[in-house]
């Protein structure tokens, strides 16, 4: 089986050209993605035909577990599609199906490279049952269910103000006065995941507002661990910051692995851009 290592700011992905093959994809993404035994990465991305857009694609996490979008891997998809002559070499934007919804993905050359992919990441969503939370599990806690910005709980000892965004997928960010790097994310990341209002787990990100531009953060993704970067992550931190009033609608999302950029008004689609790198080619000997 051919793949291709890529990453997006260090959120690193194994590619693989699904269009002919059947396979059991959740149990190959628990041993490719090994970093230890497979050839290691945050996500199996497989690309796909589809009927709704230019290509389709899945997403599988190191415990098998089926991810409705992501962001960084969309962008990825999108030089892994014109790495492979997919597309034409002057392609200006095309569009990638994922579980979640169909997403815009524009390309911006300089001296006749392409240096960056933006991709068009939907309306964020901000209702309880579109996120979703479980209401009945909040345990007598208030809840707005239209948007869950700034609920307050206890978890691991920790009083947290979690604002909770679905960009397609769940997120729960809780900005921090402190540097990222002093948060407890391996005691209380795999916590907030699995917070039983949370009926599909969810993704948790830590954020500190640096300036109305700049936003320091770290993640811990449903399904993998902490991470050095999420693209859907970078564009719910953006979200929950425009919504609170920390910074305006253009904000670069400093991750230990990179720098992501989002833009959002306020009101419609919000836009991820980064890098999208190939590490290496390969063949999996399966």
């Amino acid at each position: 089986m051919e793949f291709t290592k890529m990453h997006g700011a260090g959120n690193d992905f194994v590619m693989v050209d699904g269009r002919k093959m059947q396979r059991d994809w959740s149990k190959l993404a628990i041993t490719v993605l090994d970093r230890h035994l497979g050839i290691g990465a945050d996500s199996l991305i497989i690309l796909l035909r589809s009927k709704k857009a230019d290509f389709g694609m899945r997403t599988f996490d190191t415990d098998g577990s089926e991810a409705e979008t992501c962001g960084n891997g969309i962008r990825c998809l999108a030089r892994y599609v014109l790495e492979k002559g997919l597309v034409r070499p002057d392609i200006e934007e095309m569009t990638i199906e994922t579980v979640a919804t169909v997403n815009h993905v524009k390309l911006e050359r300089r001296g006749g490279k392409v240096v960056k992919f933006s991709a068009n990441m939907g309306k964020p969503r901000l209702a309880a049952a579109q996120i979703p939370v479980n209401v009945k599990a909040g345990k007598g806690k208030a809840m707005n269910v239209d948007s869950m910005i700034a609920f307050k709980t206890a978890v691991g000892g920790m009083e947290l103000t979690l604002n909770l965004v679905s960009m397609g997928n769940p997120h729960a960010v809780h900005f921090w006065d402190k540097p990222v790097s002093d948060f407890p994310m391996s005691k209380i990341g795999p916590l907030v995941e699995n917070l039983s209002i949370f009926p599909n787990r969810v993704n948790f990100e830590v954020a500190r507002v640096l300036d109305k531009d700049h936003i320091e953060a770290r993640v811990w993704e449903r399904g993998v661990g902490e991470t050095l970067a999420c693209g859907s992550g970078a564009c719910a931190i953006t979200v929950a910051s425009k919504l609170n009033g920390y910074t305006g609608a253009k904000v670069d999302i400093k991750l230990p692995g990179g720098v992501l950029n989002a833009n959002w008004n306020g009101n419609g689609e919000i836009v991820l851009g980064g890098p999208a790198v190939v590490v290496y080619e390969g063949i999996w000997p399966d």
